[in-house]
């Protein structure tokens, strides 16, 4: 039996805008609803890429998604950034109608798409737990049989009757997620809201999470950049990019395709004006490479050699630069920043610099890096999210057998007596 059902779903917006954001929009568009026409702005707009300039006003955050899920089924949803995982759950959960196309389910749904969601703030957590449980559709017995799990497994018993606008971010989490858990829905829903609690109760979530899919037999929809979590917890996945959907499968496959898709080259070298290269008004990338130091490929016993150069058209200010290395699996295995002036001193122009990864650091595997320009160590100047990614290959060239987990892979010097 099908849980979910999405037929041709699309969502466009009008960027910084309400509606149409004119009166001449809105009543051609609804001209042409009483003519029975097509709506006229459906014709226009872009892909949601947020690395490009809009040349349109119009946006399509989804377009033309299809896909099933059966009841009982875990799915994760995953992609980069701007993807569309989170305008598809709020299409999901009814937050916010499609602009195109039909969403049919079955059952009562609870989600949890971000702090705040489906909670009063001057109302307090009893009072709210109690109106979530009567949306659901649920009586009040019914709700007060389940009060008191609620409460425990969110850890907040002695502020349960504080009204919510007082709740710190943690707390609120965590109330909003066991309520969500532990009412009679058919279907829960679960944006990445979770990274705002600590490790624990992220550990909790997903424990809670695998009951309700697996023991429980309700259907789960999780959005998460945890890639080991995904797939831990879902049965089955759903890749998207830029508002498409690219794959629909099992979760084992989805995450190769969503590396596959995210692995660039690990030298970008800009070719042009400097006005077309990578960067903002403040930075303007030429060129970054992650070479092997030894040998025709990066292995494990080869280390690398990281090399950035760019422009600087922000003198005069105390800059600095992040290099955060991730695995594909969204685990930080360094964040390493430097301060490349520190007396108001920065000059306009170009720079270079250089560093490298020592062998024996890296375990074979898929990482990228994400850079952050900044001012004072506080302000942003310039974000890439995906300057350039690598494979780590294992000792034999290529080989993925005896790849040993975890990220590091040291070679120690073992005495034996």
């Amino acid at each position: 039996m099908l849980a979910l059902k999405a037929e041709n779903i699309s969502k466009q917006y009008r960027l910084g805008q309400v509606g149409t954001g004119t009166l001449s929009h809105d009543l051609n568009r609804f001209w042409h609803q009483v003519r029975g026409k097509e709506d006229p702005y459906l014709k226009i707009g872009e892909a949601n890429d947020r690395t490009q300039k809009s040349e349109s006003d119009y946006v399509w955050s989804l377009q033309d998604i299809n896909f099933e899920i059966e009841e009982g089924d875990a799915v994760g949803i995953i992609g980069r950034n701007g993807a569309g995982k989170s305008t598809l759950l709020k299409l999901l959960s009814k937050v916010t109608k499609p602009t195109t196309g039909k969403i049919f389910t079955k059952g009562r749904i609870a989600s949890l798409l971000e702090v705040g969601t489906g909670f009063h703030p001057e109302m307090t957590g009893r009072e709210n737990i109690f109106l979530n449980g009567a949306i659901l559709g649920m009586t009040r017995r019914e709700i007060a049989h389940k009060f008191d799990e609620i409460v425990d497994f969110s850890g907040v018993e002695r502020y349960i009757d504080t009204p919510v606008k007082r709740y710190s971010s943690g707390m609120y989490v965590r109330l909003a997620f066991a309520v969500a858990a532990h009412l009679e829905s058919e279907i829960l829903i679960v944006d990445e809201v979770l990274a705002v609690g600590d490790a624990e109760f992220q550990k909790k979530c997903l424990g809670k999470m695998g009951d309700v899919s697996k023991g429980e037999g309700r259907t789960v929809l999780f959005v998460s950049h945890n890639l080991t979590a995904v797939k831990e917890l879902c049965r089955s996945g759903i890749l998207l990019d830029k508002g498409k959907l690219i794959f629909a499968g099992s979760v084992e496959q989805t995450v190769i395709e969503y590396q596959k898709s995210s692995l660039t080259k690990s030298t970008y070298l800009h070719s042009g004006t400097p006005e077309t290269a990578l960067g903002n008004e403040n930075i303007k990338i030429l060129e970054f490479s992650v070479m092997p130091e030894r040998g025709e490929s990066i292995d494990i016993n080869s280390g690398a050699h990281v090399k950035i150069k760019f422009l600087n058209f922000c003198p005069d200010i105390n800059l600095d630069i992040t290099f955060e290395l991730r695995t594909f699996e969204e685990v930080i295995v360094f964040h390493a920043g430097h301060l490349i002036s520190q007396q108001a001193d920065a000059r306009l122009g170009e720079y270079n610099i250089e560093f490298e990864i020592p062998a024996g650091l890296l375990n074979a595997g898929n990482y990228y890096f994400r850079l952050v320009f900044g001012r004072d160590q506080t302000f942003p100047l310039y974000v890439n999210e995906n300057i350039a990614s690598f494979e780590v290959n294992n000792v034999r060239l290529g080989s993925k057998m005896h790849i040993f987990p975890g990220i590091t892979r040291p070679a120690f010097d073992f005495k034996i007596n």
